[in-house]
């Protein structure tokens, strides 16, 4: 998880919203990503969307079986899709998001009967931080 907010840090500093993750297999990091929405004029540049990518390449295919993924704020629906299809074991992430999750709130997207994989997944992990990074953040920009 501190890498993935290493992740974060750098993304804030780009302008980004400071959201970063890490791929972790048998214990190795195999990817790690910021937010580069802005960056790279991409709308689906979420950092667990770009960490996925990395992984797929790196290991050669679209399944990630046996991966685990550590991330500072609960995915939207969007990265929930891409974690699902890719077949992730395991999902860690810091803070809630109440408004664009969809993970813990909103469509609960493993929980929806058409989910074709539901990883694990561990909410709140380093929470008050990964709160803080996104608060301190929207507030530097208002």
């Amino acid at each position: 998880m501190s890498l993935a907010f290493e992740r974060a840090l750098e993304a804030a500093g780009l302008g980004e919203v400071p959201v970063g993750a890490t791929l972790v297999r048998d214990g190795v990091v195999i990817a790690s990503a910021g937010n580069r929405t802005l960056t790279d004029k991409d709308p689906t540049a979420h950092a667990e969307v770009l960490a996925i990518r990395q992984a797929a390449r790196l290991l050669g295919s679209e399944r990630l079986i046996g991966c685990d993924l550590y991330v500072t704020l609960e995915p939207c629906a969007m990265c929930a899709g891409a974690i699902s299809f890719a077949r992730l074991r395991r999902v860690y992430f810091g803070a809630a998001d109440p408004k664009g999750g969809a993970v813990e709130h909103g469509p609960r997207f493993f929980a929806q009967p058409t989910c074709h994989h539901a990883p694990e997944v561990y909410g709140g992990i380093r929470e008050t931080e990964a709160a803080g990074l996104l608060r301190d953040f929207f507030a530097a920009r208002r």
